[in-house]
C-alpha cells in the first residue's frame, strides 16, 4: 500500500459582527511546498467559517493523505475528537430528545471528507503568537472586507430541519447520549425504551405494543 503524504494544514475563521459578514484562511504545508486559500460570504456565522476553512483545506488535496488540522476553534475540535459529530448523526443530526444539531451540511461535507483523508484535529491557542495561525486569522479578515463576497446559501437559506429517528426497538441509539436502549415492559403492561445510562424512556407506538406483546404470548 502507497504511504499517504503528510499535510498539515492552518485554519481560521471570523464573523463580523456575529453573525454578519464572514472570512475564512488556510495554509497548507506539505513538503517544500506551502499554499495560503481564503474567502468569504455575505451573511454566515464565525462557527460555519471555522468548519467550512477546515473543509477548504481537505477539499484542495489532490489525493488521499495523512492530515493534521490545526485550530483555534474548540468548537471544531471537540466536534471532531470527542465524538459529537457521529453521535448527532446517530440521532438523525439531532443533540437531544428536542434540539437539533445546526451546521448539518458542513459536518456531513467534512465527515465525507474525513472518510477520505486520515485526519487528526489538534486545538491551538489563538492570537499566543503562533505564525500560521496568526497568518490565517490575517486571512480570514481580509477576505470578509473584501466586496460582492456570495451568499452562504444553507445558511441564508436552511433546508427543512431532518425528522427524529422514531425509537421502534432495543439496540437503537438513545436520542440523549447514543447508548443502545432496551425494550422494557412497565407494571400496565405497556412496554416502551429504556436507555440505561441517562435513564431516558421511549413510549412505543401501539403497533409496536401488539408486536411486543405477541412476540411474549409466543
Amino acid at each position: 500500500m502507497e504511504k499517504k503524504v503528510d499535510v498539515v494544514i492552518y485554519t481560521d475563521g471570523a464573523a463580523d459582527p456575529n453573525p454578519g459578514v464572514g472570512g475564512y484562511g488556510v495554509i497548507l504545508l506539505g513538503g517544500n511546498r506551502r499554499k495560503e486559500l481564503s474567502g468569504g460570504f455575505r451573511l454566515t456565522t464565525n462557527n460555519r467559517m471555522e468548519v467550512y476553512a477546515a473543509i477548504a483545506g481537505l477539499e484542495a488535496l489532490k489525493q488521499p493523505c495523512k492530515v493534521t488540522i490545526y485550530s483555534d476553534s474548540q468548537y471544531l475540535v471537540k466536534a471532531m475528537t470527542e465524538g459529537w459529530v457521529e453521535k448527532w448523526k446517530s440521532r438523525n443530526w439531532w443533540r437531544t430528545n428536542k434540539e437539533q444539531a445546526i451546521n448539518i451540511d458542513l459536518w456531513e461535507r467534512l465527515s465525507a471528507l474525513c472518510e477520505i483523508h486520515e485526519v487528526d484535529f489538534v486545538w491551538v491557542k489563538g492570537h499566543s503568537g503562533n505564525p500560521e495561525n496568526e497568518r490565517c486569522d490575517k486571512l480570514s479578515y481580509a477576505a470578509l472586507r473584501q466586496t460582492d463576497l456570495p451568499p452562504d446559501e444553507l445558511y441564508e437559506n436552511p433546508p427543512p430541519a431532518p425528522e427524529p429517528i422514531e425509537m421502534t426497538q432495543d439496540g437503537q441509539p438513545c436520542r440523549k447520549c447514543s447508548t443502545p436502549v432496551t425494550k422494557l415492559r412497565g407494571r400496565k403492561g405497556k412496554t416502551y425504551l429504556f436507555c440505561p445510562n441517562c435513564k431516558a424512556s421511549y413510549p412505543l407506538a401501539l403497533g409496536d405494543q401488539d408486536e411486543s406483546k405477541q412476540a411474549t404470548l409466543c
